[in-house]
């Protein structure tokens, strides 16, 4: 397997959890990279389904060893939840699972910002998960954060509260008229946090450097899609972190060099959670059609996903930038029945034809799809082989190679870890 880079190809929610809980069993590490409890990847194993927020999705598989690394931000309770509920359907973490005490952590009065500044936004609300992920990434660039490791040290974690509860306290109070956190009370709570999770927290730059050293393979995961990209996704309609190739290097440590394949996820269709442009969206039956056959509601926040067409212009320029080196096609079983389907190939903006993704947001908002029609097919609900697929299906697929070009490996027909064909 070597090392490779799963991410996701679109607005996120694609199935990369599956993809990586599928990949995982020929890698000895599991490494996420950025983001936080905004991610939700929803695993089904023998028909028993888990949501991880957190911890990578490879704690599934006996024996492999995983690492939250320093570029996400980590809510110390979640964390601790999700442990626990592993440890109840018999998964133990205990030395398998290491977190960078380089991380940043989630505070309670991050997620209280993150509802209040949402509330002030009005008719222009981001459509965040308000689990804190923004205010967070914030302090940290701002250099207010208190990371990781500083829960095990208590001088210092009183020290770097009580700088920032200076300002959080003003803002909450002043601004929102709100009441306030005592600063006792929530020391006294993230000392807990601390002590619970003393021995998980280590340097995994260390880690890492001696896990490439022994040649063992990793597969990193990552979570939301390159659409939602701080920097490269349709801002700012955004996540908070880096969610291309580039966070693999900023969020672990590690040199771009050890990677060897990089695996772009998409689903055979398109979906977004949240405000922003999304110009192949169907608003009538066929969307909802799309959102009840594919169960498409957020595994963090439940929100109803926005459904619409393959858009291979937002593939293209997600292979581009990721530098893919194949592509993984996920809930293809979802269009089964269906007489037809459309993928976009390019759009029309202002009468001009572009097969190129705007940089402008208020351009890409006025972007009109140009749809090509392709035959539908009757059932691909858990084929496991190529050549056991519907003709008009593996056209379909055949299409989105020659369009982006690259090769798709894996494709996913159905939720379970058996309904894959591997290519």
């Amino acid at each position: 397997m070597s090392n490779t880079v799963v991410l996701g190809a679109q607005w996120g929610d694609e199935g990369k959890g599956k993809i990586v809980d599928f990949l995982a069993k020929d890698a000895d590490w599991v490494v996420r990279f950025q983001g936080g409890t905004n991610a939700g990847h929803t695993i089904l194993v023998e028909g028993k389904q888990f949501i991880m927020h957190l911890i990578p999705s490879g704690i599934l598989h006996p024996g492999k060893k995983c690492i939250i690394g320093n570029g996400m931000v980590v809510d110390p309770p979640e964390l601790i939840r999700e442990m626990e509920a592993l440890r109840e359907e018999g998964i133990e973490v205990k030395d398998r699972l290491f977190v960078s005490g380089r991380a940043h952590v989630i505070m309670p009065y991050h997620k209280r910002l993150d509802a209040l500044m949402e509330r002030l936004k009005g008719g222009r609300q981001i459509g965040t998960t308000l689990r804190g992920i923004g205010p967070a990434y914030s302090d940290k660039a701002a250099r207010w954060g208190i990371r990781m490791h500083d829960l095990l040290h208590p001088q210092r974690l009183r020290e770097r509260m009580e700088e920032a509860l200076k300002v959080k306290n003003l803002l909450i109070e002043r601004f929102f008229g709100e009441e306030g956190y005592s600063l006792d009370g929530l020391f006294e709570e993230a000392l807990s946090w601390g002590e619970i999770l003393r021995p998980y927290i280590c340097d995994t730059h260390s880690l890492m450097r001696k896990v490439v050293a022994s040649g063992a393979n990793i597969l990193f995961e990552g979570a939301q899609g390159a659409l939602l990209d701080i920097d490269h996704g349709t801002y700012p309609y955004v996540t908070s972190s880096n969610t291309t190739i580039g966070g693999v290097c900023t969020g672990t440590g590690v040199p771009l060099s050890i990677v060897d394949r990089v695996v772009g996820i998409a689903k055979a269709y398109t979906t977004r959670v949240g405000g922003g442009p999304f110009p192949t969206e169907l608003r009538g039956e066929e969307g909802e059609r799309l959102r009840r056959q594919g169960g498409e509601y957020g595994a963090t926040t439940g929100r109803p996903r926005r459904c619409g067409w393959l858009d291979l212009v937002v593939l293209r320029y997600s292979a581009w930038m990721d530098g893919l080196t194949d592509i993984a096609v996920t809930k293809l079983d979802v269009l089964d029945g269906l007489d037809s389907v459309k993928v976009c190939v390019a759009y029309d903006i202002d009468g001009e034809k572009t097969d190129e993704m705007p940089e402008d947001l208020e351009a890409f908002s006025a972007a009109v799809p140009v749809f090509k029609t392709l035959p539908g097919w009757r059932r691909t609900k858990g084929v496991t082989r190529w050549e056991d697929l519907p003709k008009s299906a593996r056209a379909y697929l055949e299409y989105i190679e020659e369009a982006i070009s690259l090769p798709v490996s894996i494709v996913s027909t159905g939720p379970e870890r058996e309904e894959t064909i591997l290519r």
